[in-house]
């Protein structure tokens, strides 16, 4: 696995579609994207929105990513950072950060190289960029 990590508009998803050579339109849309969908497919984006998307439909994200990991390993997973900053008031935005950490924690823990992206500049934080 390759994780992809960074701010809001850093330049994740042009880099995964430089990756992986192809237009950034056919990335699989974690914000979109039927859930079904997600296994297998080489490259989820926005996989923070994804977690919120499954926890909507009752559906454990940490059980989906654990999964996910396990059983497609050469899956490509960008994802934002979402836990800097102000805690929200709102429990269930809470609970969403806290998801999204989890699952960003055991998708950066099965990956040989996560990246974080600033200012369009990918920074191995481990393995070896691509």
């Amino acid at each position: 696995m390759i994780l992809i990590t960074g701010g809001i508009g850093q330049g994740k998803h042009k880099f995964a579609a430089d990756l992986l050579h192809c237009d950034a339109n056919s990335l699989t849309d974690g914000c979109s994207c039927e859930l079904s969908d997600v296994p297998g497919c080489s490259c989820i984006t926005d996989y923070h929105i994804l977690v919120r998307r499954l926890m909507d439909n009752g559906i454990d994200p940490v059980g989906f990513t654990e999964q996910l990991c396990r059983e497609y390993p050469d899956t490509v997973v960008v994802m934002d950072e979402i836990g800097c900053g102000i805690v929200p008031l709102d429990r269930g935005e809470r609970i969403w950060r806290e998801n999204t950490g989890r699952c960003g924690c055991i998708i950066a823990d099965n990956s040989h190289t996560v990246i974080r992206m600033v200012c369009g500049i990918p920074i191995s934080i481990k393995g070896e960029l691509p």
